[in-house]
């Protein structure tokens, strides 16, 4: 269920007294008190603040070797004890593997046995504790793709890009926006799909994500302001030849992607937009981590005001409200005018899959959704690689057909092109 959204144009004069009261200071009868005031400051801050260091979170036990190979004795957790292939970062980051499919998993024990396929960086014997990714490989040249690293310029200086061309003369480039928290090394996943379709790829960095120039404030503004850097990105792509764009979208990179297509000068030379496990509606996203983390539904709620009010600007830091209102997508369903493809596991922990479904089913002639189920959040390809690149090369060939003639009103290709009735499709076994 969608929670409801607060801004400043439809807030009540109680609502508005409130918030001032809490900004300011004021006494517990104003809210909620002291405590839960700054709870409510805390749970905001932590939303758009980034964060400097991921938590090392999943426990290494032993690494055994047999010649030239590796397997882990991990922890055994809701992540590590899926199918599929991972990353998995270690040594603050410093070091990198990537662990492959599961040997044998003991419950009574709490362990699970990998395979290790690669390490890229650091010595994992050494390792004790680390994250789970969805991001395997470290940089193109792992893949085994010849890449180009290049320079965007965007508002406070250039951010670095990964630019991956396709064979010949590419006139439909693929802009690919990592989410909240993560790297372009999170879009080398759909470099290979995006090449077989004959598509030069640019995978990009954008403020705050500490490769891209920091944002004025330092804080992130949920796709509010990151979607200028995208916006020089398409800018980019025009200039070195590129006709139009496809926008691929990961989690926070979704919500980017939509705001792009909404606001871009260019949004008429989006052709279309994939999106895994996007942010379809910050309040209930909000509203979701307010309740993992036991943060009352009220402190949660007066968190959000503060992001979407200018006086919350003195406590969260940000240099300018942000909208909340506007980047939900399920109540602004209809204006969504690009041909999308959203994929979302059912059982994604960190952003709600229902706003997804909801976005498809109150505008499906722009909207495909296709679920995957047991692979939690952007992890899709993850845990079927074969089936998400089948579905996104199927749906994308749909898409980038030859549009109609207007003249004749003939079709000059097989299949239909964008703003074509798209389908929303049940979840696979």
């Amino acid at each position: 269920m969608t929670a409801p959204t607060s801004d400043s144009g439809g807030m009540s004069p109680g609502a508005k007294w409130a918030i001032a009261g809490v900004i300011a200071g004021g006494s517990v009868a104003a809210l909620l008190g002291a405590g839960s005031s700054a709870l409510a400051v805390y749970f905001a801050r932590r939303v758009i603040t980034p964060a400097r260091q991921r938590v090392a979170d999943k426990e290494v036990l032993a690494v055994i070797r047999d010649g030239q190979t590796q397997q882990v004795i991990l922890a055994a957790n809701d992540d590590t004890t899926v199918d599929g292939v991972y990353g998995f970062f270690f040594d603050g980051g410093k070091g990198h593997a990537r662990i492959g499919r599961i040997i044998s998993y003991s419950p009574a024990e709490r362990t699970v046995l990998r395979e290790v396929e690669a390490v890229y960086s650091g010595d994992l014997s050494t390792a004790r504790w680390g994250w789970w990714s969805g991001a395997t490989y470290p940089d193109p040249a792992a893949v085994g793709i010849p890449a180009e690293d290049v320079l965007i310029p965007v508002e406070r200086g250039e951010a670095p890009a990964w630019l991956v061309r396709a064979k010949g003369t590419a006139r439909t480039w693929a802009i690919m926006v990592h989410g909240r928290g993560a790297t372009r090394q999170e879009a080398l996943r759909a470099v290979g799909p995006a090449l077989e379709l004959g598509l030069t790829s640019l995978l990009v960095s954008y403020r705050n994500d500490g490769l891209a120039p920091s944002a004025d404030d330092g804080r992130y503004g949920l796709g509010s302001t990151e979607w200028q850097d995208i916006d020089a990105a398409i800018e980019y792509a025009l200039a070195h030849g590129a006709g139009e764009v496809v926008l691929f979208g990961w989690s926070m990179g979704g919500a980017i992607c939509l705001q792009t297509a909404d606001l871009s000068r260019h949004r008429h030379l989006i052709r279309a937009m994939v999106l895994n496990a996007p942010v379809i509606d910050w309040v209930t996203v909000l509203a979701h981590h307010a309740q993992l983390n036991r943060i009352p539904s009220l402190v949660g709620r007066y968190g959000q005001l503060m992001l979407g009010h200018p006086l919350g600007r003195r406590l969260t830091g940000l240099s300018a409200p942000v909208d909340l209102k506007v980047m939900d997508w399920v109540s602004r369903a209809v204006e969504l005018r690009t041909p999308t493809l959203i994929v979302h596991s059912v059982d994604d922990e960190y952003v709600p899959y229902e706003p997804s479904a909801l976005l498809a089913e109150r505008n499906p002639d722009m909207v495909t959704f296709e679920t995957f189920n047991h692979a939690r959040h952007t992890k899709e390809w993850n845990v079927d690689p074969e089936r998400w690149e089948r579905l996104v090369k199927a749906w994308l060939r749909q898409q980038l057909a030859p549009r109609l003639n207007p003249g004749s009103g003939l079709d000059r290709g097989s299949q239909p092109g964008p703003g074509s009735p798209a389908r929303h499709s049940p979840a696979e076994a």
